[in-house]
């Protein structure tokens, strides 16, 4: 197992630096090597050590269940597409009850090629500790590169959420997770995010060019989104230096026809407000498409 921080140079990384050092050796100037950019690039994340893929794999579309009616082996067939097209992000949580599917993929899979997030509750009286147990163990993985607080939609929330906090805290530096943070539900919630930038690493924000299914004033899942307000609130959060990974691009599947899915797209990517993005696929061209499109967003 590769020690968490560290990630074996990719073969995407690698022609990156062998054509910058020949145009090096040619007597090129470096703004005359415009390196494509895509979608499987890996970039570093906010503040941590951790290198993501620009795009990620959703295993929690509505609640997960687009993905469990893959079955095991079709839901480790796309995640084994995804990985052969080089995403390398994988996103879940212990109630999209997918992780007895995602084991079967994982177990195929170099553990040190992947950046796992998972989720974790903070209304279990029992705590964080025994979720990541429970995670780490069920999934088959010695440590998680990203542990969150999963939706998170109130006010005071730093304070309030203090316990949680600290044993995320605990267990980042037992190194069975790599970094620590929150998925945003709110807009209250959004805005008291830079001030807790201490200890937040990343932040998981939905961002679309709608607002449908982004972060309003009573943290409820189906509010009407409050756009303005919400693409100020993460533009405060890159201002911080934080991590910042993008879902609902698609609005939780909503966007059913293409023109909707590339304006998202394009939007999401030309903002500048992202690391990283989630999208929860239930097929191999979905995949295909999204990659597609966010190549032609990074290069337009």
């Amino acid at each position: 197992m590769t020690p968490p921080g560290t990630n074996p140079l990719n073969r995407r990384e690698f022609l990156g630096r062998a054509l910058a050092g020949a145009a090096a050796l040619g007597g090129a100037s470096c703004a005359s090597v415009q390196a494509r950019r895509s979608a499987v690039d890996r970039v570093p994340l906010g503040k941590t050590k951790i290198r993501i893929t620009r795009l990620g794999i959703g295993t929690g579309t509505n609640g997960g269940r687009i993905q469990r009616t893959l079955g095991e082996e079709g839901l480790a067939s796309l995640i084994r597409h995804a990985y052969d097209r080089g995403v390398r992000y994988i996103d879940t949580a212990p109630n999209y009850m997918v992780f007895e599917y995602m084991r079967r993929a994982l177990r195929d899979l170099p553990r040190e090629e992947l950046v796992i997030l998972a989720k974790v509750s903070w209304s279990d009286p029992k705590g964080v500790a025994p979720q990541l147990e429970h995670i780490r163990k069920t999934l088959g993985i010695d440590y998680l590169d990203i542990a969150l607080l999963h939706g998170v939609n109130k006010a005071g929330w730093a304070a309030e959420l203090v316990k949680y906090r600290d044993e995320l805290s605990d267990a980042k530096s037992k190194g069975l997770i790599r970094a620590h943070g929150l998925s945003v539900h709110s807009i209250q919630t959004l805005r008291e995010v830079p001030a807790a930038s201490a200890w937040v690493d990343v932040a998981l924000c939905r961002i679309n060019h709608t607002g449908q299914y982004m972060d309003g004033y009573t943290g409820q899942w189906k509010e009407p989104g409050e756009h303005a307000d919400a693409m100020a609130g993460i533009r405060k959060v890159r201002e911080a230096g934080l991590g910042i990974l993008g879902m609902k691009i698609l609005a939780n599947g909503e966007f059913k026809t293409a023109e909707e899915r590339e304006k998202s797209i394009q939007f999401v990517w030309k903002s500048g407000l992202v690391d990283a993005t989630v999208i929860g696929f239930k097929s191999a061209a979905e995949v295909d498409e999204a990659i597609e499109r966010i190549d032609r967003a990074l290069n337009g």
